[in-house]
């Protein structure tokens, strides 16, 4: 695996090295934690075939590393995921586990015919409306993974966010050179920002993170930094969280740990100093995979008011959820 390894082959080569693992043998082991995470971002199903993660293995991946509640993120665009994951999957593990899963929804915009403006409003966007109520009333907290092969303000985009805002629910989204596609300095995400000020976005992947650097360029939207690279300040994350407090920034995947991993000092004092839009996150989607995510902030030697939010706070804070 190379160091700049694009997401696509990072998956794969995480595939193959798994294939030995024993079920026993597929976590790490637990650590004990002052702060429970609430990990914003898993899967469940196969991603890939064969290598299905289950609910109940989620959860014990959950017990051995200290996380409290997980939220599950369906897939369903078609550039989202080989095999596409449901909203109706996470409901289910939620019936089944209702303390420890949180459900997502995901719909894609395309899938709703949008016919003209009529009376100042689109008759496309109350059908999205209509969908994500649905799921709002059968527990789902947020919408995402959102990851289409749209610009990100594209118009069918800009019609579910305006749906988003709504109904209360807010959008994960992916961000890459093939997915919600932007550009250095991220004018499309800023865009949406400004017209949803109410609607939370929390953003994800290799594009939306490698844009913490001012050095940023189209190449890097779809392929991770070595470890390490130095980070020159005054990126676009930088300045669009501190113009936008509905922006969030959600740290699973390899794209949110490589953009704290690659210039450690530079990522703790970004983390600190936006606390109170950064969400922890794995991306687990399939057993055996490596998740770095806890070891890394287990070193950063963060302050405790800094984990907290970020490991917990915000998400009960932006999510609704009980708790403390």
């Amino acid at each position: 695996m190379t160091a700049c390894m694009p997401r696509r082959r990072f998956l794969a080569s995480a595939v193959a090295s798994v294939g030995a693992m024993t079920h026993a043998s597929s976590f790490a082991r637990a650590t004990t934690r002052k702060i429970k995470y609430i990990d914003i971002h898993t899967h469940l199903g196969a991603f890939y075939p064969g290598k299905e993660l289950t609910v109940e293995r989620l959860v014990e991946f959950m017990d051995e590393h200290g996380v409290e509640k997980s939220c599950v993120l369906p897939l369903v665009s078609p550039e989202s995921a080989p095999i596409p994951q449901t909203t109706s999957t996470a409901l289910a593990a939620y019936k089944k586990f209702p303390d420890r899963i949180i459900p997502f929804c995901a719909t894609d915009p395309r899938s709703v015919s949008v016919p003209p403006r009529r009376s100042g409003h689109v008759a496309g966007v109350k059908g999205l409306v209509d969908i994500l109520k649905r799921y709002q009333d059968a527990g789902c907290r947020g919408m995402g993974e959102h990851k289409t092969g749209l610009l990100f303000d594209a118009k069918q985009n800009m019609y579910l966010y305006e749906a988003c805002a709504e109904v209360g629910l807010p959008i994960l989204f992916h961000l890459d050179d093939i997915r919600n596609i932007d550009t250095p300095g991220l004018p499309r995400l800023e865009r949406v920002l400004k017209m949803f000020p109410k609607l939370p976005l929390i953003g994800h992947a290799a594009g939306f993170w490698a844009s913490i650097s001012a050095d940023v360029t189209n190449e890097d939207f779809g392929r991770y930094p070595k470890l390490p690279t130095p980070i020159k300040a005054g990126g676009a994350l930088d300045r669009l969280m501190k113009k936008y407090p509905n922006l969030y920034g959600d740290l699973s995947e390899p794209g949110g740990y490589r953009a704290i991993a690659r210039d450690r000092e530079f990522g703790r004092e970004f983390i600190i100093r936006n606390a109170n839009q950064l969400l922890f996150g794995t991306d687990v989607l399939m057993p055996g995979q490596d998740i770095p995510h806890f070891a890394l902030h287990d070193s950063l030697n963060l302050p405790d008011d800094v984990q907290y939010k970020v490991f917990r706070g915000n998400a009960i804070k932006l999510l609704k959820l009980k708790g403390s």
